[in-house]
């Protein structure tokens, strides 16, 4: 999705406690910079305006969360929404970094001492061509990164629009020692998650009549 730019979205971010500006100086150590360093820590790529991840993180204190987006007009609204939903529960963003960097460099900043025990793919760009097609965050290329830093049993869960980018990472995920553990073709009908939190996308799509895809997908 291209964003207009926004100036104050840099200088709010700077000013934000729950933005990291120098990811590449944690990896190995993103569990202490939140306040309780014990707890799961999850992953979303690509949060984009970040409501899926403000709902997600304000509801389940009881995990850590980092998303990364790499514009700073996105990451400057994902902020917005994160601090609007913690606000209108009364709470404070304890549990939830935010970050911008280019996913395809990701282990420039996460590493297997990170442990994360699941990643989150929302929406993601389907690339159709050919020759681009390698810059999906779901291709084989990318998984084998993600590997590096999944815990044992670790689990990615993903939602699309897109039924050949759905059908190819299926393959992807295989091919790359990941076990589809569920999968819908219709996810409004058949729930495969235990509380679906619908994204942007999902509900323009949705209200088009396009099905909503997605799988959970583990490492074994």
């Amino acid at each position: 999705m291209r964003i207009r730019y926004k100036k104050w979205a840099r200088p709010e971010l700077e000013a934000c406690k729950f933005y990291i500006n120098n990811p590449e100086g944690l990896k190995g150590k993103w569990k202490e910079k939140f306040q309780n360093p014990n707890l799961p820590f999850y992953l979303e790529l690509g949060c984009g305006k970040g409501q899926f991840m403000a709902k997600l993180a304000s509801e389940n204190l009881n995990i850590n969360y980092l998303a990364i987006d790499l514009v700073d007009a996105m990451l400057g609204l994902a902020k917005r929404n994160i601090e609007q939903a913690y606000n209108d529960n009364n709470i404070e963003p304890n549990n939830i970094l935010i970050t911008r960097f280019d996913i395809e460099r990701i282990l420039l900043i996460l590493d297997k001492k990170d442990k994360v025990e699941r990643i989150y793919i929302n929406f993601c760009n389907p690339w159709p061509r050919g020759k681009h097609r390698k810059k999906r965050l779901t291709h084989s290329i990318q998984l084998e990164k993600y590997k590096q830093f999944l815990a044992k049993n670790g689990e990615i869960y993903f939602k699309t629009d897109d039924d050949d980018l759905f059908e190819a990472s299926i393959v992807y995920l295989r091919d790359s020692g990941f076990e589809i553990v569920r999968k819908t073709y219709n996810l409004h009908e058949e729930p495969i998650f235990e509380k679906n939190i619908e994204t942007e996308h999902e509900k323009m799509f949705s209200e088009q009549g396009i099905k909503i895809k997605a799988l959970i997908a583990k490492l074994i």
